[in-house]
């Protein structure tokens, strides 16, 4: 899959090393060429000095052909600014943005677009967007036979009671809906979009997996 990512901060340029390392195309915009030293001498992908959010920039970047747009620069109104023309532009469906203001992330998690803030494990977290099957751990407990993990649900499920959800092994211990994280109790139902933090038996991992790629055709 071809990745635009818009940014070439520590965070950008983390999510582009991850990946061409997993063997994806990335190409990294950034308005100041300086920015790239943080990428490797080698760096496979493709790097373009301009602003973000212009459209023959991105077009450069080959947003045409992409699955993907990121944009994590340092201001929020850029990134929205790119958030938006891949969106409504180029019809790109995958489209993460980096915004730091709470109330301005919940407006843009409902038109679809997901928002991360600026917190140490975002590259992560962005991967986990624009890569729903790539398997992630939060936490595991010290005897190792327990974890957390976060997971998108599928839309098949959307209207199921979250408490009625038979999942052996596993059980959603929380919700991260539009910007804002809420604890399930026997009425909520499933929304679309919702990601689920998930405690698993670890042995239960891929079984839970499994369940949710049935869920997804």
């Amino acid at each position: 899959m071809h990745v635009v990512i818009v940014g070439c901060g520590r965070v950008g340029s983390t999510l582009a090393l991850s990946l061409i390392s997993s063997g994806h195309s990335v190409a990294v915009v950034d308005r100041k060429s300086d920015a790239f030293f943080r990428l490797r001498d080698n760096f496979a992908g493709q790097t373009i000095t301009g602003i973000g959010f212009d459209r023959d920039v991105l077009e450069q970047a080959g947003i045409k052909q992409a699955s993907a747009v990121v944009a994590v620069t340092n201001g929020d109104n850029s990134n929205i600014l790119v958030a938006r023309v891949a969106r409504e532009s180029f019809g790109i469906e995958k489209v993460v943005a980096r915004i730091s203001d709470p109330k301005r992330a919940e407006i843009y998690e409902r038109l679809g677009i997901a928002t991360v803030a600026t917190v140490k494990w975002t590259s992560d977290r962005i991967l986990r967007r624009i890569l729903p099957d790539l398997p992630a751990v939060e936490w595991t407990d010290p005897s190792s036979s327990i974890v957390l993990v976060e997971r998108a649900l599928p839309d098949n499920l959307v209207g199921e009671k979250i408490l009625e959800l038979e999942i052996k092994g596993a059980r959603i211990s929380a919700l991260r809906r539009l910007s804002t994280a809420v604890i399930p109790d026997s009425k909520t139902l499933v929304q679309q979009g919702d990601v689920a933090y998930f405690t698993v038996e670890k042995d239960s991992v891929n079984a839970l997996d499994e369940f949710l790629k049935r869920g997804k055709s």
